[in-house]
């Protein structure tokens, strides 16, 4: 349709151009991931299990990471193709050893992420320590893993980090929060260009609040949500597929030219 808008323009215009493309954009925007491999953290629950399912839908090999092994278990059950790996991820030493004989890995999805709302004065340091190793650590340790084994299968590949608008924009009460998605931003960008030589990609995603089941607790104050949604655009918060869909795409070789990208999903929220 791109093109066709493009070629009607010029033509009105008194001009005649042909546009030629790659073979490989010719098909329809159908994303298939067949034979890769997809390493799925934060797995058992929300957006990370929403991701791990669509990716399994679209034919890939899924291994679903998560430290809560009865959640991974139900997964498990709806899904008995996924492969679990039960791990806390702040524990950098048993996060190694939890990952290392995984073997292929095509694509990553660093979507596992805590939040404390602590209020400046009362920030302690245990909630500086979980969030940030968490959020910040572990995706270091995990991509660091990861990306070797990409490395030496020498097809390249794709990483996808799940930050979110609190990367860009103060949230009240969201001060350490705020920081490590901040902070996985920057290392979105830094991982792109060292992972650049390889082929292997690396780009986040940035949601506004997203109606997961815990969310839907979490934002139950009408109040709380009226304002909310005041400051975004279209009015709404995401669903899970609002996220799944962005994710997808970024990992596939239809995005194969985006790297060091913050994509936000958030109805327009950090535009105003």
């Amino acid at each position: 349709m791109l093109a066709y808008n493009i070629v009607h323009i010029l033509r009105r215009k008194g001009k005649s151009i042909t546009v030629d493309f790659p073979e490989r954009l010719k098909d329809k925007m159908e994303i298939s991931f067949v034979g890769k491999k997809a390493l799925v953290t934060g797995a058992s629950q929300g957006i990370g299990q929403a991701i791990a399912k669509k990716l399994v839908e679209c034919q890939a090999e899924v291994i679903a990471v998560s430290k809560t092994k009865a959640h991974l278990d139900v997964l498990k059950a709806e899904l008995p193709s996924i492969k679990t790996v039960c791990v806390d991820l702040s524990n950098w030493e048993a996060t190694e050893e939890a990952l290392k004989d995984i073997g292929p890995v095509d694509l990553l999805v660093n979507n596992a992420g805590v939040s404390r709302c602590q209020s400046l004065g009362d920030i302690t340091a245990d909630a500086i320590d979980m969030t940030f190793s968490v959020n910040v650590k572990a995706v270091i340790n995990v991509t660091q893993i990861v990306s070797g084994i990409m490395k030496k299968q020498g097809r390249g590949g794709s990483i996808v980090n799940i930050s979110s608008q609190a990367g860009m924009v103060a949230l009240l009460d969201h001060c350490v929060y705020c920081s490590t998605k901040g902070a996985l931003d920057q290392l979105t960008r830094c991982m792109a260009l060292e992972l650049g030589p390889y082929q292997i990609r690396v780009n986040s995603v940035s949601p506004t609040v997203v109606m997961t089941e815990m969310a839907k607790v979490a934002w139950s104050d009408p109040v709380k949500v009226s304002e909310m949604k005041a400051k975004i655009p279209l009015g709404r918060f995401c669903e899970p597929e609002h996220v799944v869909y962005p994710v997808l795409y970024l990992l596939s070789d239809k995005a194969d030219m985006i790297t060091g990208a913050i994509l936000p999903v958030d109805g327009g929220y950090t535009a105003c």
